[in-house]
């Protein structure tokens, strides 16, 4: 198994705010990986949102945990997507930075 994607993206909202715009954007987050994805199913549990998904005939699964100043995000990629990290990454980063951008 290769290890786990990680990614922290940093704001200032506040963890309710960045939750929040999580929560919308949850599915935005999620067509980063490529070849799109199937079922998506999502659970939070205090500040963390666990997750996972069907992508190109494998299932990712993770979790982002919302803290007053970041989000950490961390991606177990199975097979073929693990080959993919690296571009998983840089999207993830670009996405969640806007998702979370104050306005």
């Amino acid at each position: 198994m290769s290890q786990p994607l990680t990614v922290s993206v940093p704001h200032k909202l506040g963890v309710t705010e960045a939750r929040s715009r999580i929560d919308q954007g949850f599915e935005q987050l999620t067509h980063q990986i490529p070849g799109g994805t199937g079922q998506i199913e999502k659970s939070w549990k205090d500040n963390r949102l666990s997750f996972s998904m069907a992508a190109m005939g494998q299932v990712a699964t993770g979790h982002l945990d919302v803290v007053d100043d970041a989000v950490h995000i961390v991606v177990h990629l199975p097979g073929f997507l693990g080959m993919l990290a690296g571009k998983l990454k840089g999207k993830l980063q670009q996405q969640g930075q806007i998702l979370l951008e104050k306005k």
